[in-house]
């Protein structure tokens, strides 16, 4: 049987199963390993505030913001984007026959 990924859309090796995340935009319940992760800072300062009150030495606080989207949900935001055929089984690097 052929197969369309040299990963099979997984990125967990032989571990077993892993964990169930909850997709931000539509619901699912995705393996942890294969839903696509977006990461991001987050402040409440706005970026031209932030800058003049960096340059007086004031510390701002800031987190990261992680979301999990299905292979669906990530297509469809743009966050993953669709392969050719012959592109799909390598990671950038071409395959040789």
């Amino acid at each position: 049987m052929p197969v369309k990924r040299k990963s099979r859309g997984r990125a967990k090796g032989s571990k077993g199963s892993s964990t169930l995340v909850q997709c931000v935009n539509c619901g699912a319940m995705v393996p942890r390993d294969k839903a696509k992760r977006s990461t991001r800072r987050v402040s409440f300062v706005e970026p031209q505030l932030a800058k003049e009150l960096r340059q007086k030495g004031t510390f701002l606080a800031s987190w990261v913001d992680t979301k999990y989207y299905c292979i669906s949900c990530a297509v469809h935001r743009g966050i993953v984007k669709v392969r050719a055929e012959n592109e799909r089984h390598s990671k950038g690097y071409k395959r040789r026959y």
